[in-house]
């Protein structure tokens, strides 16, 4: 049956097991009738979990009103999440998209934009090594990661990479160019959950303000409260120009936006750039429910409180077996180092009724829904590490 589906479709993934058809709260369920527990949610979107009451219920009120209008109109939808994400964040202005990749391609051409009022040679785009900004090719030529590359080239001109928290390679590369922009994961999801410290975003931020540059920050997988705040550049008191958000933000629905501050934005005039569906008069309503339940102190406590017990389970977990190198991320996105290629180990925990994803070449991802409980982690472990034990010598158990 699934190989038959798989037939249907380009093969850009290959999809395993019956159709999923439900979810609940933690839980999705397939055709069969099988329950699946959610650690992957959607690549980090299902923040609130399945079937969310306060997300069926905008998805209906507006629905009802208004589906679609195009961006020659505004809606109210539109404008209220504007004004929560400008009162949340260090934004002055927005941009409503699709997606993470829109988003990303957005603050190319906004800093390019901007950086073209001082020097038509100052396009120049820095990002890091094991980042990922997504498939389009501003994003893809930005994403610093060959494996995606392969047979697209070539990439677009002036996209340069440095390796993330390497101060001296960073400067080098820096002064080689004019730079339009930097751009960075504050951590690096789809690369293997590797966090910028806070020494190393400062000084691109003291480094771009004193050249003009653009900070741009990729909070696409690490915003929205799956740190313990609403916005990771929170935890490091350093703001970006332009910030990045999607996954998350529409509560399932294709979502995007660009915080910007003033001056970058005001580069931009009318005809520049735009899109369609952006900024979906019902999505904008599932974005404003999101922002509302995700920034309040006690749902972000609870995200740490979380976070930390989760780590804490696999820190313990990696004393026990010796395939787990190292545990990684900040709150609910963490990260299992393993030595060796874990998708073997993905598959048996799948079958098994544990949905995770892998990340880099060898990491395994642990981001549940932020609704997440204690009894919901230690669920998860306990098939995750019944299934480390169950695949054969792959996975050593220490003595």
């Amino acid at each position: 049956m699934t190989d038959a589906y798989n037939d249907l479709f380009v093969p850009t993934f290959y999809r395993s097991g019956p159709p999923l058809v439900k979810g609940s709260g933690m839980y999705v369920f397939d055709a069969d009738g099988k329950k699946y527990l959610d650690f992957g949610t959607g690549i980090a979107v299902n923040a609130l979990g399945h079937a969310h009451p306060a997300l069926v219920k905008a998805i209906v009120h507006q629905a009802k009103k208004l589906i679609h209008t195009s961006n020659l109109y505004i809606t109210p939808a539109q404008i209220e999440l504007a004004e929560l994400l400008i009162a949340k964040s260090f934004g002055k202005r927005v941009f409503l998209c699709n997606s993470g990749t829109e988003a990303i391609e957005a603050c190319i051409k906004f800093s390019r934009k901007f950086a073209s009022q001082m020097s038509k040679k100052k396009f120049h785009m820095l990002s890091f090594f094991n980042g990922f900004h997504g498939r389009t090719y501003g994003a893809l030529s930005a994403t610093a990661q060959e494996k995606f590359h392969d047979g697209f080239g070539p990439l677009l001109e002036g996209f340069h990479y440095a390796p993330l928290n390497d101060w001296e390679a960073t400067l080098i590369a820096l002064d080689k160019y004019d730079y339009a922009a930097i751009l960075v994961e504050p951590i690096q999801g789809e690369g293997g959950i590797h966090c910028a410290t806070t020494e190393f975003l400062g000084f691109l931020r003291e480094y771009s303000s004193a050249h003009n540059i653009a900070l741009v920050f990729d909070e696409i997988q690490c915003g929205m409260g799956r740190t313990g705040t609403l916005w990771n550049y929170e935890q490091h008191n350093i703001v970006p120009d332009l910030l990045a958000s999607a996954k998350p933000l529409g509560g399932g629905l294709p979502l995007g936006a660009v915080i910007a501050s003033e001056k970058v934005a005001m580069a931009i005039s009318p005809g520049n750039h735009g899109t369609t569906f952006g900024g979906n008069p019902i999505a904008c309503a599932l974005g404003c429910e999101m922002l509302k339940l995700v920034s309040e102190k006690g749902f972000l406590d609870h995200v740490k409180e979380m976070g930390t017990y989760l780590k804490e389970k696999l820190i313990d977990l990696s004393k026990k077996y010796a395939s787990i190198k190292e545990v990684r991320g900040v709150g609910l996105l963490l990260g299992a180092e393993m030595d060796k290629d874990p998708k073997e180990l993905v598959a048996k925990c799948k079958e098994e009724g544990l949905l995770l994803i892998g990340a880099g070449s060898n990491t395994i991802r642990f981001m549940p829904p932020l609704i997440v409980s204690k009894k919901d982690c230690d669920s998860a472990l306990e098939i995750f590490e019944r299934c480390l034990g169950s695949v054969g010598e792959l996975y050593t158990r220490l003595a």
